[in-house]
């Protein structure tokens, strides 16, 4: 593995089976010396694994068994389907609902990492969206200590102005009509990456929706916040525009078995100009935001 720091780490690219059998990109970095410990590392919405690359190195560099991977219809998992047949390059009929990432994609990556690392104490980092199916999990009673990051019930009036604006006439005016119309949500049109159909009308559904994904009666596995009991700390960036305090807030009052732990850090704090949505993983945080990260990862119960 290449990286500044991250010389003594394995790296090894792998293909994760999803819980319906589709394969998932994934990478796994393990630590030369002993594992004590074992983290899933979950993406945000239409970003790819390699952004969590540095910070997951950084992880096994302690000691860690770190997993990334991308959901399917994403990043590297768009590539194949179940029969190992080549997709095109857009995702035009391609069956995948942000729902479907959290109940066969995140579900099967818990379940695979609790099963080999099942003598290791178990950690779950979940940004943004990967914070949110923290509470869809059926399985979340088996990670013990899970961080989110910039995780947040998004609801586009808990955003900051102007963003919460541009992210209503994205979705609204240009992505809901652009969608229905090529059979997918080209991410040149503002998110950055493809999104299959089903995934960007769901969240978009969600993100005019006051509770965001706690007003969607259609789905079922909001039963399963209450299952989580693990230690559970959000970070909510002050200058980060989506993932507000309130909107951290609401996605916390999910969590109704446990008393989540909510820390604001402000950029003065980490020593940075700014942090925002995506850059506590840039790796100028790493003897800040990242070393007590790991810290409270690594802390015993």
């Amino acid at each position: 593995m290449t990286g500044p720091g991250l010389d003594d780490v394995f790296s090894d690219d792998i293909t994760l089976p999803a819980a319906d059998g589709y394969p998932l990109a994934a990478t796994l970095f393990l630590p030369r010396g002993a594992k004590r410990h074992a983290i899933l590392i979950n993406s945000a919405t239409a970003v790819p694994r390699r952004l969590y690359r540095g910070f997951a190195g950084y992880l096994a560099k302690r000691g860690c068994a770190v997993l990334t991977y991308d959901y399917r219809g994403t990043g590297d998992s768009r590539q194949q389907s179940l029969t190992g047949t080549h997709r095109p390059k857009s995702l035009v009929g391609f069956k995948a609902s942000m729902s479907d990432w959290a109940a066969q994609d995140i579900t099967a990556a818990v379940a695979w990492m609790r099963e080999r690392y099942k003598t290791l104490p178990f950690a779950y980092v979940g940004h943004s969206f990967g914070g949110q199916a923290l509470g869809l999990l059926p399985n979340n009673s088996k990670i013990e200590r899970a961080l989110l990051i910039a995780a947040q019930a998004g609801y586009w009036k808990l955003m900051t102005a102007p963003e919460r604006y541009r992210v209503y006439a994205l979705l609204n005016f240009v992505g809901r009509p652009l969608t229905r119309i090529l059979g997918y949500m080209p991410g040149k049109a503002g998110l950055g990456m493809d999104l299959p159909k089903d995934a960007f009308l769901q969240w978009a559904r969600w993100v005019m929706s006051p509770r965001y994904l706690f007003d969607d009666s259609g789905l079922d596995t909001l039963q399963n916040f209450p299952k989580y009991r693990g230690a559970l700390r959000a970070l909510c960036m002050a200058d980060a525009p989506w993932a507000t305090r309130p909107a951290v807030e609401l996605l916390c009052a999910g969590f109704t078995s446990i008393t989540p732990e909510i820390i604001t850090v402000t950029p003065a704090e980490a020593g940075a100009a700014r942090i925002g949505h995506m850059g506590f993983f840039r790796p100028e945080h790493r003897d800040t935001l990242w070393r007590g990260a790991a810290e409270w990862l690594e802390a015993e119960k």
